[in-house]
């Protein structure tokens, strides 16, 4: 193999690593830094303060949406530099769900994993969450819909402070779930519907789970607005023009 072949394939897989490592939208920890210099690091305060601007749509789903504008960009530019960002972002193959040029239409539904995590009394709780994120393209702009409906959670009934604890180090889950279980990730125990919980409802059992678990969604509905602007702006990697 000569140089330049040698090279040449060494830049290859440069461009892929930086691109995987990339290849998300934010780290949860870096998630977390994220909303707590928004909202503090008082969740329960956060969820309320946020509560007055928020609103459920018809479904009781929680909704967010904004148009970007994009002057000088034509709906095929647009659409090439979104399937882009979205393909780069989400890894799930099946994160894409529907992918449509002709009607400018891109829907992505991709579950992040322990968004947030809380220890009770008795119980400990882990909560993920899959939003569908619905991009509309049009010549000069971009709708972007962000909805969550639920929070998928995972229950440890003996990992509260008040809980016992073994040897094996319990991870979230039932109490049978242990730190080297190969349990299918995306099975939950149950859905608790945003709706019904904290901070939209008061009296809620699981007050202090809900109150971080709406502000690092809310953070999260953030994060993406922000990276699909920068991504129609800028690209993924800065230099995605028609002068090459």
């Amino acid at each position: 193999m000569n140089s330049y072949k040698f090279f040449l394939i060494a830049a290859i897989f440069a461009v892929f690593g930086f691109i995987d490592t990339q290849a998300q939208v934010m780290k949860t920890s870096d998630l977390e830094k994220y909303a707590k210099e928004r909202y503090g690091d008082k969740w329960l305060d956060a969820a309320k303060n946020l509560v007055t601007d928020l609103t459920l749509d018809r479904n009781e789903s929680l909704t967010y949406q904004q148009v970007i504008e994009a002057p000088g960009k034509s709906k095929d530019q647009l659409y090439v530099a979104l399937n882009y960002w979205a393909t780069a972002t989400f890894r799930d193959n099946q994160a894409i769900t529907l992918n449509d040029k002709e009607a400018g239409c891109i829907i992505i539904s991709s579950a992040i994993v322990d968004i947030a995590r809380h220890m009770g009394t008795i119980n400990k709780y882990s909560v993920s969450i899959t939003p569908i994120i619905r991009l509309d393209i049009k010549d000069e702009k971009v709708r972007i819909t962000y909805t969550v409906q639920n929070y998928d959670i995972l229950t440890d009934i003996s990992g509260g402070w008040l809980s016992l604890v073994d040897s094996d180090e319990r991870t979230y889950g039932d109490s049978k779930r242990k730190k080297d279980d190969k349990t299918n990730a995306n099975l939950y125990d149950e859905q608790w519907e945003i709706a019904k919980h904290y901070p939209f409802v008061e009296k809620d059992a699981q007050k202090r789970t809900c109150a971080k678990a709406l502000v690092m969604t809310h953070a999260y509905s953030n994060a993406i607005i922000d990276k699909v602007e920068e991504a129609i702006t800028n690209g993924i990697v800065g230099n995605e023009d028609d002068d090459w």
